[in-house]
């Protein structure tokens, strides 16, 4: 498969992955012999290992078994994100999805001769894992691991039925994913006449006028709710599905599952959540009047929240000059962060440009750690589009890093897995301010940012008080639109404040959050990675000797410590109730810093 061409536009010449790093195409050589290597390997693995664990154990030989597990892993793992970023770039191509698909099926009937192996692990006696940790310095290196695979034990469920929750994967959520992704990238949205796809209706929603901005707010949400029965459909079938698999591990509160996957305490997510909700008049209430008041009105209407003051930096930021920004950014913080980004501009590891059928959003894909990662982007030339590019390029910097430790301990918790991406749009944001002379752009551009810190912190927050709020209700039966648009209309509501008015419609709009169906529970690992980014560039402006090091050191660490162990060195501790205050408190300075220096 030939890379294709960068198309060329408004923006210049977009890069477009090249994914022959992974293979050279669907019906390459290469993919078919390693399809034909976990056919014939996951049956040796199985027959030379399955009920014989503790034995290997006994007999220092586990290191073995977990060796070629580790193989297994990364050529599942490449299979997998070959078929799922070559789908991602035009989601409508029915051969594309029919490769997925077939793929998928694949790698889970294989896989499934593995399972047995984590469960096993999970049987053995702590003394006999810890003494055969004593004796092989190579398996002890993968004590982290361990230790993670079994905070699940008391969840693990036996094997027959493990092995039936896994093989019904691909036909439970793996389906109804790709069910709402194709769904999402086809619709249409009629914007005063024009029909456009969903990026370029949501990239409407911040541009300067406000008659487009308000078209824009209407074709989203008439599309949506023309679409809600389906959507509605989706979120009660998931919803269902997780409590089930819930309700037969035996997890006592809806979001463990996912704190457990985060490698993160309940009690700090709770504290979490606690310290922004009551944040809220602080921040967002605030906010939003004081935005009201410069636009002239006495409450914004919802298509305003995210507008452009009249006063803001309205370049188009064509692709070389957002590259420049980005890396001289990275580059002034240590040459060493430019030089591990640089490679994702010229080595085909981005996909930039927004196109037909391609998938909406943008992501940083780590695929394996004898590769590198993807990026994926709809380039539209906005002072947010660059800060996005920023962001995912710090999730790249940071798996390229992370890829030391191995395919099995490479994976960061999502927790700490914005710490990278935030940091980077905040290096980022910090060099185009300094470079702004003209007072009003500044202004503007410190209120963009509070901006983009109320949306990752404050409606991250929101979002995950709605999933609890759906996933609870859920429990008790099915839910009708109704239902799941009053529980986002609530808080909404208490999130935004009086300040802004939520126009008819606004009801429709959860249902374009992705993670929602993707991720059950994940948002709150945004606003986890802000106030903890807040806090680190805190520490970094007050004494920054050393601090890159430090920095690196925990970038490189991966899955391999917990967030206690990371953030240690830099004096900082999530359990600490005074660390979100830290971090939120740099938010609130630059609300009072805007309130002190009102535009003219």
């Amino acid at each position: 498969m030939s890379s294709p061409a960068a198309p060329s536009n408004e923006f210049g010449q977009l890069p477009v992955w090249d994914l022959t790093d992974l293979y050279p195409g669907v019906q390459s050589e290469a993919l078919s012999s390693d399809l034909a290597f976990l056919e014939k390997e996951t049956v040796a693995f199985e027959a030379d290992y399955k009920g014989k664990l503790e034995q290997l154990t006994l007999d220092g030989r586990l290191m073995d078994a977990v060796t070629r597990y580790e193989k297994l892993s990364e050529v599942f793992g490449r299979l997998g994100a070959f078929a799922y970023l070559n789908y991602a770039q035009n989601t409508q191509d029915a051969e594309r999805v029919k490769f997925l698909g077939d793929t998928q099926e694949k790698l889970t009937t294989l896989s499934t001769r593995t399972l047995f192996f984590t469960l096993e692990i999970n049987r053995i006696e702590d003394g006999l894992l810890d003494q055969a940790f004593e004796q092989s310095a190579e398996l002890a290196r993968y004590r982290p691991w361990f230790a993670e695979l079994r905070k699940a034990r008391p969840y693990q469920l036996e094997d027959r039925v493990e092995e039936l929750f896994h093989d019904k994967y691909v036909t439970g959520h793996a389906a109804w994913n790709r069910l709402y992704d194709e769904t999402m990238a086809s619709l249409k949205f009629d914007v005063d006449g024009t029909v456009l796809g969903l990026e370029q209706t949501l990239s409407l929603m911040s541009d300067k006028n406000e008659a487009k901005r308000k078209a824009a707010f209407g074709g989203l949400t008439g599309t949506l709710a023309e679409n809600k029965r389906l959507f509605t459909h989706i979120t009660n079938v998931l919803a269902k599905d997780k409590e089930i698999a819930d309700r037969w591990r035996g997890y006592s509160d809806i979001a463990d599952s996912r704190h457990l996957a985060n490698s993160v305490e309940r009690e700090v997510v709770e504290a979490l959540e606690a310290a922004v909700r009551d944040a809220y008049p602080r921040l967002s209430h605030r906010y939003y009047k004081m935005k009201a008041k410069w636009f002239g009105k006495a409450k914004l209407d919802a298509w305003d929240r995210n507008a452009p003051l009249p006063t803001s930096d309205d370049r188009v930021f064509d692709w070389d000059t957002a590259t420049r920004t980005v890396l001289d950014a990275y580059g002034n913080f240590s040459p060493e962060l430019a030089d591990l980004a640089k490679p994702f501009f010229n080595s085909g590891w981005i996909d930039a440009a927004a196109s037909e059928g391609k998938a909406p959003g943008a992501f940083a894909h780590p695929t394996v750690t004898t590769a590198h990662p993807y990026l994926m982007l709809n380039y539209m030339g906005k002072p947010r589009d660059v800060m996005t590019l920023a962001h995912e390029l710090g999730h790249g910097v940071h798996q390229r890093l992370a890829a030391e430790q191995g395919e099995l301990m490479a994976p960061t918790p999502l927790t700490l897995a914005e710490t990278a991406s935030v940091f980077g749009e905040m290096l980022t944001f910090r060099a185009m301010l300094s470079a702004t002379e003209n007072k009003q752009q500044r202004f503007a551009m410190l209120a963009s940012k509070v901006e983009d810190m109320l949306n990752t912190v404050v409606r991250q927050i929101s979002f995950y008080s709605f999933e609890r709020k759906v996933h609870t209700a859920r429990r008790q039966g099915e839910l009708r639109t109704e239902e799941i648009n009053a529980f986002w209309m609530e808080v909404s509501a208490e999130s935004l404040g009086s300040g802004i008015e939520l126009n008819d419609g606004y009801e429709a709009l959860w249902s374009y959050i992705g993670h929602f169906i993707h991720a059950p529970f994940y948002v709150y690992a945004y606003a986890f990675g802000d106030c903890l980014v807040n806090s680190l560039y805190a520490q970094y402006e007050k004494a920054n000797e050393g601090f890159a090091e430090r920095y690196f050191g925990l970038l490189r660490a991966g899955g391999s410590k917990h967030h206690s162990e990371l953030l240690a060195p830099f004096g900082l501790d999530a359990r600490d109730p005074g660390f979100w205050s830290l971090g939120l408190s740099m938010i609130e300075g630059l609300i009072d810093e805007l309130e002190s220096a009102q535009p003219e």
